[in-house]
This record gives C-alpha cells, structure tokens and sequence, in this order.
C-alpha cells in the first residue's frame, strides 16, 4: 500500500485519468472530489462490496436455472 500526505486542496494522480484530491480535513473526516471518466465507476467501499456480493448472487441463480434447464431438456 502507498500512503501519502496531502494537504487541503493537494491531489495525487492516478494513471493519466484519474485526479483525487483533498476538499477538506474536519476532525477525522476527509473530504475528496474525484475526477474520473464516466467509464469508470467510484463507489465506496462498502457499496462496491455490496455490488459485487449481489452480482455473485445473480450470477448462481442463473447457474441453477441453466443446470435445471439442462436437467429438463435430458428428460
């Protein structure tokens, strides 16, 4: 993991697409603003977590729905 220090209104780049950088500092609350393309998605953590736990999800049932399917057909 790189870790760096940045100050309000800093910013680091990431690749030649993407700037994050630092509105502000309140106690230990961090504000960021990111600039991205609208291809690539920014979520928070937890969201993406969610996301991609609910698309595994989706993902099984249309496996069980093919293995059924191909049950039936065998029939």
């Amino acid at each position: 993991m790189l870790v760096l220090t940045r100050k309000t209104g800093e910013a680091i780049q990431i690749g030649d697409d993407i700037e994050i950088t630092v509105i502000s500092v309140k106690g230990d609350q961090v504000k960021l603003g990111i600039n991205a393309p609208k291809h690539i998605d920014v979520h928070r953590k937890e969201v993406y977590l969610t996301i991609r736990e609910e698309n595994e999800q989706a993902s099984a049932e249309v496996k069980n729905i093919f293995d059924i399917l191909g049950k039936v057909n065998k029939q």
